[in-house]
């Protein structure tokens, strides 16, 4: 008897009042032919029945065809519905594959954390271990995101942020997680508070929301060490002053370097739809923000040997 074809689904539990269509899109555009299936306002009580209903009725065959995207703003409440739904589905017969990047916060740090990594080495200054690396922003989606990932990779890094008690409880989560007192924090409540948290970082990432201008010509000019710096805003006015959102290791001043917003969003794009596609060739598993830098970082490497073999 031939074996049962199914349809790929994506359900998206989203933690917001609206599920965003962003990620919705790049997972048609990956996926032409499947359905999507969208709950909001969920929360880590309402994980484990929807959960529960999207795995039994197409039996581990089905299931395996069955992808849950968990989404929204409120990484807290995230991750909440994330552990509710890997417990809902080990206490199941079988389970399925995860996808999370909140609000696209997961994909966007990883590209940006790759994007400075392969500029790193591209123009000569090694690799991420040891920089002294400052996230302003540092408490948003993207910007603790960020400062993890760079964290991870043996970076010294500040962050940024309008509260001060805010970002140490980034900081002190990074910081267990990594196992060393790697991300340190700056308040920053006025403009001209952005040189203390950038005067010794050899790499930038502005991580703010778009429309905000987080780093001025002249604060930069005033980061002696400073030799790349990117920003994630495509919306004017831009996150660093000078910096264009298609600037892709283009020399802003003699030794500084800048990488714009679509440039990181392109790399963004082709991660997110990467981790999408492995999650959907996989039965099970979580894939985050640890699996979309792995993507991001394996794409820049590649680059990287392309560039040296020409």
């Amino acid at each position: 008897m031939a074996q049962p074809s199914f349809k790929t689904v994506f359900v998206f539990l989203d933690t917001d009042k609206y599920c965003s269509p962003f990620d919705m899109l790049v997972a048609i555009d990956a996926f032409p032919d499947s359905m999507i299936f969208k709950y909001e306002n969920v929360t880590d009580a309402d994980a484990p029945k929807i959960v529960f209903d999207l795995l039994f009725p197409r039996g581990p065959l089905g299931a395996a065809h069955t992808k849950v995207f968990i989404n929204g703003s409120n990484f807290e409440m995230v991750e909440k519905v994330v552990e509710a739904t890997q417990k809902a589905m080990k206490s199941a017969p079988w389970g399925n594959s995860i996808i999370v990047d909140p609000r696209g916060g997961y994909s966007t740090a990883a590209a940006a954390v790759a994007k400075t990594f392969g500029a790193a080495i591209e123009k000569g200054f090694g690799t991420l271990e040891g920089k002294n690396v400052a996230v302003l922003a540092g408490t948003g989606p993207v910007g603790q995101t960020a400062a993890r990932i760079y964290a991870a990779e043996k970076a010294n890094v500040t962050i940024s942020s309008r509260s001060l008690s805010k970002g140490q409880a980034v900081a002190d989560k990074i910081n267990a997680e990594v196992a060393a007192q790697r991300v340190k924090v700056v308040e920053v409540t006025k403009p001209e508070q952005t040189v203390e948290a950038i005067k010794d970082a050899e790499i930038v990432l502005a991580a703010g929301a778009g429309g905000i201008q987080l780093l001025s010509a002249a604060d930069l000019d005033k980061a002696a060490s400073c030799k790349i710096v990117a920003d994630i805003n495509a919306i004017k006015p831009l996150g660093v002053e000078g910096l264009g959102v298609n600037d892709d290791g283009k020399e802003l001043k003699p030794g500084v370097y800048g990488i714009g917003a679509l440039a990181i969003g392109k790399l963004k794009i082709k991660t997110e739809t990467e981790m999408i596609k492995r999650a959907t060739a996989e039965p099970q598993g979580l894939f985050d923000y640890s699996i979309a830098y792995m993507i991001a970082k394996e794409a820049m490497l590649k680059k990287l040997a392309k560039a040296a073999a020409k």
